[in-house]
C-alpha cells in the first residue's frame, strides 16, 4: 500500500547524557516481529490485532447469512480470513520491497498496521520512470492477486466455505489495487502521479506538490463521498438495511480514512521539502574551526590557544601532527575554572574510532548517512589532502536539520 520514505531522518544520534559515548541507532521495531523475507524485517503492529477483531466480526456477520449452518465456527473462518487478507497486504509491500531492492534501495521495515501495510524506503528514487514502477507494482500484484482468486472460483463451490473464502479475498484484493491506484499521496497511485508530473516538469518537487494536494482533495472526498455513497446505495448495498449504528460506523470509517490519507500527504510535501533544503546540510559551513593540541596539554591552556585563533573545537595530535582523539564540548564544560590549568586535554578526549572522520565536501543526505553509520558527539572534518579542517559537532548538525525542517518550501 503505502510506501513510507524514511530517507530525510537526521540519524544523529545524541550521546548519553551521563558519559559522553554515542548512543548506537535502535533496532526497527513498531510491534511483533514475523520475519525477515530477502533480508527486510516484517513488523505486525499491534493495531493490526484490533483491525484482525474488526473484520471477523463484520465478516462473520456476512458468513451467517450465507452460511448459517456454521454457527459459532464462522468466527475462525472469518479469523483465516482476517489473516489470508493481511498476507495479501504482506505481498503488496513486498512486491514494492523487491523493486526497491532491484534499484539499490535500502528497506527499513514492512509494517503491517491499521488499514494495511508500510514500506519503509529510505532513499529518494533517481528518475521518475523508477518512482512510477517502484509504485506500481503494489498495486499490480494485488490485481495478480485477485485474478488468481477469480479463477479459483472455478475449482469450488459459490455456498461453501472455500467458496466464500476465495470470492471475498478477490474483492478485498481488488479493493486494495483500485484504492491504491488513486492517484493522490500517500497511495501508491500519488507516487505514480508524482512520478508523472516530474517527468514533465523535471522537478520532483512540482511533482510532489501535485501529488500531496491531490491527496488531500481525495481525503476530503472520502470524508463526504464515501457515507454518501452507502445511503444512496452506489456501492450495491441495499439502503432499507441502513440503521444508525451502520450510519456511525461508515462516517468514522470514513473519517480515518480521511485521516489517514490527508496526513500521509501533508507528511510527503513536508519532507519533500525538506530534501529541497537538504543540501544547506553541508560540512564544510557547519564545521568548527578547531587547533590541534598535544595529549598533555592544560585544558586552560589548550583554550587560551583556540581563543586566540578564533576556534571552538580542539583536536588532540601526536608528535608527528596527526589526529588521535577529539575533546568533547560536553566534557570541557563539565570542567570548574579553578581545575582546568591541572586538567589534560587527553582525559577529556574521545579517540578517533572508524568513520569519525568526515570529508569536508560531504553535503545533504550523503553526510545524514556518514553520520548515521557512526553514530557519535563529536566528528574531525578533513580536506581531500588528509588536512584536518575542523570538528564537525552533531548537535550543530541537529540544530541545523531542524531549521530545515521548519523552512517552508521554495
Amino acid at each position: 500500500m503505502r510506501d513510507e520514505r524514511e530517507r530525510a531522518r537526521s540519524g544523529v544520534d545524541k550521546a548519553d547524557s551521563g558519559n559522553g559515548r554515542p548512543r548506537r541507532p535502535a533496532e526497527p521495531g513498531g510491534g511483533l516481529l514475523m520475519g525477515r523475507p530477502f533480508g527486510v524485517p516484517v513488523y505486525v503492529a499491534p493495531s493490526w490485532f484490533v483491525v484482525a477483531a474488526l473484520i471477523t466480526w463484520v465478516f462473520g456477520g456476512q458468513l451467517d447469512r450465507v452460511l448459517p449452518e456454521l454457527g459459532g465456527a464462522r468466527y475462525l473462518v472469518s479469523l483465516f480470513f482476517a489473516v489470508a487478507f493481511y498476507a495479501s497486504v504482506l505481498v503488496h509491500e513486498l512486491a514494492h520491497t523487491v523493486v526497491a531492492l532491484r534499484f539499490k534501495l535500502p528497506v527499513r521495515r514492512i509494517q503491517l498496521q491499521f488499514f494495511g501495510g508500510v514500506s519503509e524506503i529510505e532513499k529518494e528514487t533517481e528518475t521518475p520512470g523508477r518512482e512510477f514502477w517502484l509504485a506500481f507494482v503494489g498495486p499490480l500484484f494485488s490485481l495478480a492477486l485477485a485474478g488468481l482468486f477469480y479463477l479459483g472460483l472455478y475449482a469450488v463451490e459459490p455456498d461453501t466455505v472455500p467458496g466464500v473464502l476465495i470470492f471475498g479475498l478477490m474483492i478485498s484484493n481488488l479493493i486494495v489495487a483500485i484504492f491504491n491506484l488513486l492517484p493522490g499521496l500517500p497511495l501508491d497511485g500519488g507516487r505514480m502521479l508524482r512520478a508523472v508530473v516530474w517527468k514533465m516538469t523535471g522537478r520532483p518537487m512540482a511533482g510532489t506538490v501535485a501529488a500531496a494536494w491531490v491527496g488531500r482533495a481525495l481525503a476530503v472526498a472520502v470524508l463526504i463521498g464515501l457515507p454518501l455513497l452507502t445511503h444512496t446505495g452506489a456501492l450495491g448495498n441495499s439502503t432499507e438495511d441502513i440503521g444508525g449504528v451502520e450510519t456511525v460506523t461508515d462516517a468514522l470509517l470514513a473519517a480515518i480514512l480521511a485521516a489517514i490519507i490527508w496526513t500521509g500527504a501533508g507528511n510527503s510535501l513536508r519532507m519533500a521539502r525538506l530534501r529541497e533544503h537538504l543540501p544547506e546540510l553541508a560540512a564544510r559551513v557547519l564545521t568548527r574551526r578547531a587547533v590541534p593540541v598535544e595529549a598533555t596539554t592544560p585544558l586552560s591552556e589548550a583554550l587560551r590557544r583556540a581563543n586566540e585563533a578564533g576556534a571552538r573545537a580542539l583536536v588532540v595530535v601526536d608528535g608527528r601532527g596527526e589526529p588521535t582523539a577529539l575533546v568533547r564540548e560536553a566534557a570541557i564544560v563539565g570542567v570548574p575554572q579553578h581545575r582546568r590549568p591541572w586538567v589534560a586535554v587527553s582525559t577529556l578526549a574521545q579517540d578517533l574510532e572508524e568513520g569519525m572522520k568526515v570529508p569536508a565536501e560531504l553535503a545533504g543526505e550523503t553526510l545524514l548517512d556518514a553520520l548515521r553509520a557512526t553514530p557519535a558527539t563529536e566528528y574531525l572534518v578533513v580536506e581531500e589532502t588528509g588536512e584536518i579542517y575542523g570538528v564537525l559537532s552533531a548537535a550543530d548538525v541537529e540544530r541545523a536539520f531542524v531549521a530545515a525542517m521548519a523552512r517552508p518550501g521554495s
